[in-house]
């Protein structure tokens, strides 16, 4: 290998192991994920034609930006990123592994030149019993030291939190894991969605972007659906269904469902999404005839002519949960003999005694709209999801012992001075300086009282 292949080498190195690359990169991932956040995802090209022009459409799409957490150059900054962990890791690693593992324990001459907090006094007695004062001083103050002897001096040498070190890679992990588990549920995952209409059972489900059928090894069957409005609109104010899981034709689970409260099994979720209407309405209407004061009760499906006494006859041509501030509404007319279709008017199910005002013969009352619906389950795969679970959980731990433990570190050196013994203390701590400056001078101070005591 030549010099230029290893200069060369070296740069590339270097290049991975940068935090001006970390930096680069996380950005990058900031900036493209609110692209993913404002372009919808995996909808199909005839849905992204109603919101974009046809140019638009396909620059965005030369572009992945409809699927871009799967495209190529996301990817690619995923994996620039985990390689830039993998490599910041290994080349600091083993300095952290030997600070942990091999602590400096004598407080010599060159390394307390290397310490902010550090301070040194001169006491009388000997060696030996400075040495056992200080050390029980330094066990109840702080933490057990290690005591080393060499030629005539005496190192004291004690630590709290080493293993703090370690808190960044435990993080650089998680994040590795994470991405592993976000792999697994793209490759073996899914997110689609089906349909299921009230009363009825399916087991197909069809992909976002796709529309790929995958059939599940069970069926869901919906025995309810309800939905509720807001009053005075037909905003939707709550939507649940009941399902159940038919595994072999048997039933094994079964859940009331509703926005953000899904129904899991055999690692597939169904969450509540959306609702619409499944076949026509049926209708039950009160009609009282106001010559003869009598009463009669018809159901009607919409478009359908129902025969009312005397030859005439009634249908209904619309219906509406929420008409205006008046709740559910029909719209009909009432035909002639002959059948010609007389002026259309509104029936307000909440106001039973509306209709008396037309002056007709027929005074109808609305009793209930019996509307079919199918309920919209949001189905989601990811095999990943433990994984991912696993590394949020190590991330957590990691950043708490990254940013919130600190390795703090003591030193004490006696030597002979003139026939006394002189103290040198020093410490240091890896976060959160200040305090650590806080607590040295205190524990200084307890140590000379110790030393003049």
């Amino acid at each position: 290998m030549t010099a230029k292949e290893k200069s060369f080498l070296t740069s590339v190195w270097d290049f991975l192991c940068s935090l001006k690359l970390t930096i680069i990169i996380l950005i990058l991932l900031a900036v493209t994920s609110i692209i993913g956040t404002v372009v919808q995802q995996n909808l199909s090209p005839q849905e992204y034609l109603q919101i974009y022009t046809e140019k638009t459409y396909k620059l965005l799409d030369s572009l992945q930006f409809f699927d871009m957490y799967h495209s190529w150059w996301f990817l690619s900054l995923l994996g620039l990123f985990s390689l830039n962990l993998v490599c910041c890791s290994i080349k600091r690693f083993p300095r952290v592994w030997n600070t942990v593992m091999h602590p400096q324990l004598k407080g010599d001459d060159s390394l307390f030149r290397t310490l902010s907090n550090a301070d040194e006094v001169v006491v009388g007695g000997t060696m030996d019993e400075a040495a056992g004062r200080l050390r029980s001083l330094v066990q109840k103050h702080f933490a057990g030291a290690v005591e080393t002897r060499e030629d005539d001096r005496i190192y004291l040498f004690a630590q709290k939190g080493p293993y703090a070190r370690f808190g960044v890679y435990v993080t650089h992990l998680s994040i590795l894991i994470i991405f592993i588990g976000a792999i697994i549920g793209n490759i073996w995952g899914y997110k689609g969605y089906m349909n299921v209409v009230e009363g009825g059972s399916a087991d197909t489900v069809r992909l976002f972007g796709t529309n790929e059928a995958v059939k599940l090894p069970f069926a869901i069957r919906c025995d309810r659906f309800e939905v509720s409005f807001y009053e005075g609109g037909g905003r939707p104010k709550e939507y649940v269904s009941d399902l159940v899981v038919l595994d072999s034709g048997q039933e094994v689970l079964s859940k009331t469902i509703e926005v953000n409260d899904p129904l899991s099994y055999q690692g597939i979720t169904f969450y509540q999404s959306s609702y619409g209407p499944a076949g026509d309405p049926s209708f039950k209407v009160r009609v009282r005839t106001r010559s003869t004061n009598e009463v009669q009760e018809y159901v009607a499906r919409q478009g359908e002519h129902v025969a009312l006494p005397g030859g005439r006859s009634f249908a209904v041509t619309a219906s509406t949960p929420s008409y205006d501030r008046f709740g559910p509404a029909i719209q009909m007319h009432v035909n002639t003999a002959d059948g010609q279709h007389g002026n259309p008017f509104v029936v307000l199910q909440n106001f039973p005694d509306f209709d008396a005002q037309r002056g007709d013969e027929f005074i109808f009352s609305l009793l209930q709209i019996d509307q079919p619906y199918y309920t919209g389950l949001q189905v989601g795969k990811d095999p990943g999801v433990w994984v991912v679970w696993i590394g949020c959980f190590l991330m957590i731990f990691g950043s708490l012992a990254a940013f919130f433990i600190s390795h703090r570190r003591i030193w004490v050196t006696l030597q002979p001075v003139d026939g006394k013994v002189g103290v040198r203390i020093g410490g240091s701590a890896h976060r959160n300086q200040p305090a650590f400056e806080l607590f040295f001078d205190d524990f200084k101070a307890k140590l000379k009282d110790e030393l003049k005591g």
